[in-house]
């Protein structure tokens, strides 16, 4: 029997409803009706494409990192001060990760993307976070900051919650905070410099309350300088993880006199982004126990 105009408007309500229910569930917002109509994410939300210097290349470049590992630089390697540790960091971005094979190349510690504002947990992270951890690597746990979308304590919460906490086992590195080029819009996320200093010191005052550890830092001296003002209050807390893609770390941002890790280049022979820890692996392993 045909159904009524009746039974039909309900059934598309019902239907209507349903997927505003699965939606809300697949962005890990809660579902009330008042973020079903306007979920707490950028438009064209797109957090498998953004992770630690994913928005780098398009404002910075990259130099010669592509085509010249710093390692094989005798004069890159003069300038440093101590012996390098090879490492990486890698996202949703490159699904499953051949661990075995990236630590027969070299890496010896790795960074994972684990969030990104309040409602995106990369589905990788399990498979990431723990197979680098069992081939024998330091690894930790870093978030992408949306500043626009909820406060520094309320992204610190929720990273903390699915993936970044810490434990001294030796094997696991703080928490860190990436903090680069908006993806979605303004550069700054459309705050002041006072308000992005104020943002990032309730993350990282916040991850201290709960983790015991103060976040790493991953940024760029150019985005740093903009969006903070060049901010040098950090430096007695928090390492820093700079990004510049080239055969020389180059200026650093306010207050820290050196980089604690260094990504040098979005492409090499370990998966995802190349990195550099400024020291020896007794140093990785010193940083992990804090």
């Amino acid at each position: 029997m045909p159904a009524s105009g009746t039974t039909r408007s309900l059934r598309r309500a019902a239907t209507a409803a349903a997927s505003a229910a699965l939606l809300v569930g697949a962005l890990g917002v809660a579902a009330s009706p008042a973020q079903a109509a306007k979920p707490a994410t950028p438009p064209g939300f797109h957090p498998e494409l953004d992770y630690a210097g994913s928005t780098v290349p398009s404002h910075e470049g990259r130099g010669n990192a592509r085509t010249t590992d710093p390692a094989d630089t005798a004069s890159t390697l003069a300038a440093l001060a101590a012996t390098q540790t090879k490492g990486m960091d890698v996202s949703g971005y490159q699904g499953n990760v051949a661990w075995s094979t990236a630590y027969a190349n070299g890496g010896r510690f790795a960074y994972v993307k684990a969030t990104e504002g309040t409602s995106y947990t990369n589905p990788y992270f399990a498979q990431q976070y723990n197979g680098s951890y069992n081939v024998g690597m330091i690894r930790g746990a870093y978030h992408f900051a949306l500043p626009n979308v909820s406060s520094g304590a309320t992204q610190a919460a929720y990273f903390v919650a699915h993936g970044g906490g810490w434990s001294k086992d030796g094997k696991t590195l703080p928490p860190a905070l990436d903090i680069e080029y908006n993806p979605y819009g303004a550069t700054c996320y459309g705050l002041s410099q006072a308000g992005m200093v104020s943002w990032i010191r309730d993350f990282s005052n916040t991850v201290h309350t709960k983790t015991g550890r103060y976040p790493v830092i991953y940024t760029t001296t150019n985005w740093w300088s903009t969006c903070t003002g060049n901010n040098s209050s950090f430096a007695g807390t928090n390492p820093l993880w700079i990004a510049r893609y080239s055969t020389a770390v180059g200026t650093l941002p306010a207050g820290w006199s050196y980089q604690t890790i260094w990504q040098y280049s979005d492409s090499g022979t370990l998966p995802g982004d190349q990195d550099y820890f400024n020291g020896a692996l007794d140093r990785v392993q010193a940083l992990a126990n804090g």
